[in-house]
């Protein structure tokens, strides 16, 4: 997961998501909720780094933990949520596909997969580093 149920509490603090996550209104808030709900955005963020980045993303740099709480507190709002709720949702998404499109990159150690199509200049022209043109 890309942030914690300490992290919601942090962003958007502890009543919300006793709100949220109460569903048997113990007056706590219920980490299996929260947790899955977290691990969903995760998912959906995974759909988006997959194309540029090797998954699983192990130091999550802290975009993606900011993403990771609104898509979370959105789909916990779910049937209706807040325009709030809404708006950073879509913000959200809007960035993961700029990270898809390589126009946000992340600071990850991991390098992009095999598969990854190469680095282009501005123009539309290949950009290759030393270890790519090493051989020709």
């Amino acid at each position: 997961m890309y942030a914690s149920v300490a992290d919601l509490v942090e962003r958007f603090g502890e009543t919300e998501i006793i709100q949220l996550t109460d569903l048997e209104h113990t007056g706590a808030i219920d980490t299996a909720v929260a947790e899955r709900a977290l691990e969903d955005a995760s998912v959906e963020i995974d759909g988006f780094l997959a194309a540029r980045y090797r998954l699983p993303v192990t130091d999550t740099p802290r975009l993606l933990s900011l993403l990771c709480t609104d898509i979370a507190r959105y789909r916990l709002q779910q049937p209706v949520a807040t325009d709030q709720a809404r708006q950073r949702y879509e913000d959200a998404i809007a960035r993961l596909k700029a990270v898809a499109r390589g126009e946000i990159n992340l600071p990850l150690a991991s390098p992009p997969p095999a598969n990854a199509a190469p680095a282009t200049t501005g123009g539309g022209r290949r950009v290759f580093d030393d270890d790519a043109l090493r051989g020709y």
